[in-house]
């Protein structure tokens, strides 16, 4: 073998650099288990103890560097969120908030109009928001200029009057560009303030989206406002409830006038219809009397349709009526929120009130004691013409946690540059005995009331916050101001419990398929099977290592990919032994059947090995999340496998050559197996012609008429996996959850008869940042009766919400477009590939035939089967990545028989071609029959012992497999050998003969 010491160099480097990246995972493995030692159960106490140690040395490297705790971490290998739990959220950044903001907000109804257009068209577009404003603006206004709502000061040196549309949307793409990678920078520094191990943040680029994935996230709500607050801080003048009250009154009659009113408060027959509850209600909201108390239950429907503001909006009076002081004018429920600011924005209510009264709701809810969670309204007082706030958050140079006065409760300590402390002494000067509203992305979070003249630029955010919201409210302030909203658009949610049941059930399944594989190459080669045995653990070795180096994330898919290229290994180490097994049973030497048996095989490893590799890099380009982590270790493990099945064995061969040593490769029990096989595949093609063809006929129709289970992914929505105490009749979680969730979700057995999955849409198209958090409400509320009166929504969320995901319509129309792509682009690169290779259109066509026939099979079995199977067939990311797989796989089964084709071609010019090709089909029936048998068993202990969360994956894999092994015998090649025929050439169905050389 040629370069035998710099191949020997390169594995000893890279067992060691494996070695060395491995050895932080075992060290940080090791102090977890300390902690969890100490803390005896005390989740607290454990998260205190790592905390404490994150800045000691807890390794010594060779007594040469040292790492501590945090740095270990840092190196550890990376586990994806579905081995460990915590988060992972898909940022889009709001161009249609960033357009508006670029205009001045302005309220042009041609302007808002294409807008709107654009936000609807985008649902299920793949253009860009920009694109399909400028063509909704056409639309809508075909003579209109773009140029007259962006003369702003910010814009006046890039746009005037005489500026196209064309070039207005040119600089709106700029300033769109430039506001997604601020947006990005802002939302990183907010992560690694946070304090995250080992978080991930991606920009997705042409996309003017953000990934970000945080590992061992306990409070999903805490993250949700971290990312998505755009840090927009203003100072705001109020006006007092005293001047504000008489306008809410005549708001409350004009409204009479205008709507065809019904009642749309949130069961407000259920919060007053006890003095007790009313009475609770009072209390909670700082000794405001509701005038509404003396209202008598058989009165308040009459009351709620005289008072169609009053009936969701309480007004801040004694029960005398009088207006108390203070800048709050009301509050109302959180599910009226929204109506309360219709009603108030309606255009001949507007005109009612001052021009420059502005009304914001309080940031922090109040908790009426079992009546509900409710909301002040603000009376905020607008400055200038504009209407805009007193000062803007831009002077504000620093922020940080602190406790005021009030040592209860953490407060937010700012400090301003010269010009806003100049700014803000005049503020305070005017308002000396009112109120100050302090607003942070259009929230109240207090309005203290001014005792003095401020100098020097100091001032606080107050609001009974705990020393965590202080913290990352400091964060955001500290980290900048968005440029544009970031919503949420898809999230996905795995509980730490479940993130372990995965390590634990996909381990030990992959342990234990593993070994069946070493045993299984043990028993059919012998000696040599010792060899490819130490090429597996060599190669296995070398993928967790480079994944850790390269600091790739390892996920339950991951462990799948791991797997095939295991097999794939398997494969390699096959077609090598069953070369070297022809020619000693030619008559060769062992050393030249080694040689001789390397050198054969090549072309057909690497044939096979580029084509699952071409899988990998398409799946790595396309996917995102597990997926990508899929194709990660895909991409590695081929090229790890090739090293170690090419040279590793060859390296001990050679060793135990020279030494004189005995090699064999075979037992007495598989000697003989597939020795002189003479079995007529293509005599029998047109039977499975037809087979096949009635089995895709089927799958069409299953297709067409009753469809496949797609998943949130494809469809949006959400999903959450529920875990019970006991068993559960999905009927009744069905039943329970249709009161909360505005109609019935899709309620299915998720694993144990305890366990479940929710699926549903309920406020799916809803972007605000609330919505998240009032979903999780309403489902806790459904299920409050079937958990029991002890569980509250803090121990729901943590204990009983296994996983949770959401996507949202936009995402799930893109991952559906990205998923046909990858397909058709898989195909297409297969039929290159193999026409490349093998100059020939036929051969392209049969692989690529038989690909199709493969995907057509599996999807047809899953519209078949959904329903009836005791385990999740849903159509997700995952599957798609299993069908891409299949193709990898099957494409590989399939060159291999091509390769052998083409060599008896070169080797037999004038030999007839049935006999050729049935030939080829026997002599690589061998390895058919071990990488297959070897692959299918690993993946039918997953499946059986991987858990819930893989079995459809691992499903669509077992049932592609063994497809794709059966196209590759009885579709592919009887395809080459019947679109290349010639007439004269013998076909033994018909009975013709000739020896007219063909080629092929």
């Amino acid at each position: 073998m040629q370069n035998k010491g710099a191949i020997q160099l390169i594995a000893v480097l890279f067992t060691l650099v494996s070695i060395y990246q491995l050895s932080f995972t075992w060290v940080s493995s090791s102090v977890k288990s300390d902690a969890v030692e100490y803390a005896a159960g005390n989740r607290m106490k454990e998260v205190q103890y790592l905390d404490s140690i994150s800045g000691q040395t807890v390794y010594n490297f060779l007594w040469l560097q040292k790492f501590n705790f945090k740095e270990v971490q840092e190196k550890e290998l990376n586990l994806g969120l579905d081995l460990r739990g915590g988060m992972n959220v898909m940022l889009e950044v709001s161009i249609a908030d960033l357009i508006r903001a670029l205009s001045d907000y302005n309220d042009d109804p041609a302007f808002l109009q294409a807008i709107n257009l654009a936000k609807e068209r985008k649902k299920d577009s793949q253009e860009d928001f920009l694109t399909l404003f400028g063509e909704a603006f056409e639309e809508t206004t075909p003579d209109g200029k773009l140029a007259s709502f962006f003369q702003t000061l910010d814009l006046k040196d890039r746009i005037n009057y005489n500026s196209t549309n064309d070039d207005v949307l040119k600089v709106l793409k700029e300033e769109s560009e430039s506001a997604i990678a601020n947006s990005f920078n802002v939302i990183r520094n907010r992560i690694d303030r946070f304090g995250v191990t080992q978080p991930n943040i991606q920009r997705l680029e042409n996309s003017g989206r953000i990934l970000v994935e945080l590992p061992g996230i306990k409070d999903p709500e805490r993250v949700r406002k971290l990312l998505q607050g755009t840090a927009n801080l203003q100072f705001w003048e109020t006006y007092d409830n005293q001047e504000v009250i008489s306008y809410l009154q005549q708001a409350n009659d004009g409204l009479k006038n205008i709507l065809d009113f019904k009642t749309e408060a949130q069961d407000s027959t259920l919060v007053l219809d006890s003095a007790s509850q009313t009475q609770s209600l009072l209390e909670n909201i700082d000794e405001a009397k509701d005038s509404l108390n003396q209202v008598k239950p058989e009165t308040r429907d009459e009351f709620n349709q005289q008072n169609p503001l009053f009936a969701i909006l309480y007004p801040n009076v004694t029960q005398q009526g009088q207006a108390i002081e203070g800048a709050a004018v009301g509050t109302s429920h959180w599910k009226d929120t929204a109506i309360v600011m219709e009603y108030l924005n309606k255009s001949q209510i507007r005109q009612l009130f001052p021009r420059n009264l502005r009304f914001m709701w309080e940031y922090k809810a109040v908790d009426a004691e079992g009546a509900g969670i409710y909301h002040r309204l603000v009376a905020i007082k607008a400055s200038g013409r504009e209407g805009k706030p007193a000062l803007d958050g831009d002077v504000v140079t620093n922020a940080r946690a602190d406790f005021g006065n009030n040592q209860a409760f953490a407060e937010v300590s700012m400090t301003m540059n010269s010009l806003g402390a100049k700014t803000w002494a005049r503020i305070t000067k005017d308002n000396i005995g009112k109120q100050v509203a302090i607003v942070l992305d259009g929230f109240v979070y207090s309005y203290p009331v001014v005792q003095n003249e401020i100098k020097g630029g100091s001032s606080s955010i107050t609001g009974n916050f705990t020393i965590a919201e202080a913290n990352d409210l400091a964060n955001v302030l500290k980290s900048g101001k968005l440029p544009a909203p970031a919503r949420i658009i898809e999230e996905e949610i795995v509980g730490p419990s479940l993130g372990q049941e995965a390590i634990d059930k996909g381990l030990s399944s992959f342990a234990f398929a593993f070994i069946i594989v070493l045993i299984y190459m043990l028993f059919y080669y012998n000696k040599s099977g010792i060899a490819a045995n130490l090429a597996l653990l060599v190669n296995l070795l070398f993928i967790i290592g480079i994944l850790a180096s390269l600091g790739a994330v390892l996920t339950l898919p991951g462990i799948a990919g791991i797997v095939l290229t295991i097999g794939m290994s398997v494969d390699a180490n096959v077609l090598i032994f069953e070369r070297i097994r022809e020619e000693l049973y030619g008559g060769k030497g062992l050393k030249l059947a080694v040689k001789d048996g390397y050198s054969n095989a090549y072309s057909a490893i690497i044939d096979a090995n580029v084509t699952t590799l071409m899988t990998g890099i398409i799946l790595y380009v396309f996917g995102t999340g597990p997926i990508k982590g899929f194709a990660t270790t895909l991409v590695i493990g081929i090229l790890s496998s090739l090293f170690t099945a090419i040279f590793i064995t060859r390296i001990i061969f050679e060793a135990w050559l020279a030494k004189k040593q005995e090699i064999s490769f075979s037992t007495k029990f598989t000697e003989g197996a597939f020795k002189n096989l003479n079995i007529d595949f293509l005599s029998k093609r047109k039977l499975f012609y037809i087979i096949s063809s009635t089995i895709i006929l089927l799958g069409v129709v299953s297709l067409i008429f009753k469809g496949l289970n797609l998943g949130v992914d494809f469809k949006g929505g959400r999903t959450y996996v529920v875990r019970f105490e006991n068993e559960v009749v999905v009927n009744d979680v069905a039943k329970a959850l249709a009161v909360t969730l505005d109609g019935a979700p899709e309620v299915k057995v998720y694993g144990e008869n305890n366990q479940v999955k929710i699926t549903t849409d309920y406020l799916i198209d809803e972007d605000g940042e609330d919505v998240d958090q009032r979903v999780e409400s309403a489902l806790f509320l459904g299920l409050k009766p079937i958990l029991g009166e002890n569980v509250t929504e803090d121990v729901f969320l943590s204990d009983y919400r296994m996983s949770s995901q959401k996507v949202g319509p936009t995402i799930a129309d893109d991952i559906k477009v990205q998923a046909i792509e990858a397909i058709i682009i898989a195909l297409i690169f297969m039929f290159f590939y193999i026409l490349i290779r093998f100059k020939n259109w036929q051969y392209g066509l049969g692989a690529v035939a038989a690909l199709a026939h493969d995907v057509l099979i599996v999807m047809g079995l899953f519209s078949i089967l959904y329903g009836f199977m005791p385990f999740s067939l849903e159509i997700d990311q995952a599957f798609i990545a299993a069908i891409l797989t299949v193709v990898g796989y099957s494409v590989n089964d399939t060159v291999i028989v091509f390769d052998r084709i083409r060599e008896y071609i070169t080797l037999h010019p004038k030999r007839e071609r049935y006999g050729l090709y049935n030939e080829a089909l026997n002599s690589t029936l061998s390895r058919t029959f071990n990488t297959s048998i070897t692959t299918l068993v690993v993946l039918l202990v997953i499946f059986i012992f991987g858990g819930e969360v893989i079995r459809g994956f691992v499903f669509a894999m077992l049932v592609g497999i063994t497809v794709g092994t059966y196209s590759s015998l009885f579709i592919a090649t009887p395809l080459v050998f019947d679109t290349v025929k010639d007439p004269k050439v013998e076909d033994k169905t018909k009975g013709t003969k000739t020896q007219t050389p063909v080629k092929a």
